[in-house]
């Protein structure tokens, strides 16, 4: 079957080697790492909802689509990953229309996390979690579409006691319900990720580097890694300049957090171009 270009370039990313996949929040963000020369973008969920004054998971779901076409837009040569959180419901049919919206978009590929968002049950149960990922799967082959389906599991950032086992129990579920692509973020040792790639068998693993692990993309590659996103790290990087320089002002009406910017170049250079090539 015939898949769109966009779908087809993904699915080939993930046959063989390791990519990085960085995660851009607004329409500026994602042109500028296409012009970088990377092959594939994906959204973040946190970078997102901290433009919309809102704090990650707390961006509603027609919120959310309508900005994943923004990003399918402002690169149609690219594919996008959706950071599609939990799907946007508990259900398994839930899941499975949210699912269909998001492919609607224009996406590429979509990911489904097994976190709920409620603190008194972070993780949903494991055979409801497997469900949801196989009725991610069937919305997806409903639709003809080949979009990239990656299953989420969350044991590492809700702080589960046995983060690191049960992670790798789930994810071999996720890859036998018919997840093309696994992720488990929160790892940051090798043996850790070693883990999660012989959880999932020969399907592909994503890993998410969101700080200075003292890891770089070949030793990551070499554990058996097929892609790397970053998630909010880029988005965080930003404000973390933007919330220090502006508590030096107000505290001390000092103005050095702006000792290390540079001018606007190459901004503008940059964007003048990219725009001459949109039209």
């Amino acid at each position: 079957m015939a898949y769109s270009p966009q779908v087809e370039a993904f699915r080939t990313l993930h046959e063989a080697g390791c990519f990085v996949m960085p995660n851009p929040w607004d329409v500026g963000s994602a042109r500028w790492l296409r012009g970088q020369g990377f092959k594939a973008l994906a959204s973040t969920s946190a970078g997102f909802a901290f433009t919309q004054g809102r704090a990650d998971q707390d961006v509603p779901r027609d919120m959310m689509l309508a900005h994943l076409a923004e990003l399918v837009e402002a690169v149609p040569d690219l594919p996008i990953n959706a950071d599609f959180e939990n799907g946007y419901a508990d259900t398994s049919d839930g899941v499975a229309a949210n699912v269909k919206l998001c492919i609607a978009t224009g996406v590429a590929g979509l990911s489904i996390e097994d976190a709920t968002g409620r603190a008194d049950e972070p993780l949903y149960p494991f055979d409801l979690a497997v469900a949801r990922v196989r009725a991610a799967r069937k919305a997806i082959d409903e639709t003809g579409s080949g979009v990239v389906l990656t299953a989420r599991a969350e044991c590492f950032l809700t702080n589960h006691p046995d983060a690191l086992n049960e992670s790798a129990r789930r994810i071999e579920a996720y890859a036998e319900a018919g997840a093309d692509v696994l992720y488990a973020p929160g790892p940051k040792t090798p043996e850790q990720i070693a883990r999660i790639v012989a959880a999932a068998g020969a399907k592909p693993v994503n890993a998410l580097v969101y700080g200075d692990f003292g890891l770089t993309v070949t030793d990551i590659a070499a554990l058996g890694v097929r892609r790397i996103s970053i998630g909010g790290a880029l988005a965080r990087a930003a404000w973390a300049a933007f919330i220090e320089a502006t508590r030096l002002i107000s505290e001390k009406g000092s103005f050095a957090g702006f000792a290390g910017n540079g001018p606007s170049a190459p901004l503008n250079p940059f964007f003048t171009e990219d725009l001459k090539g949109r039209s």
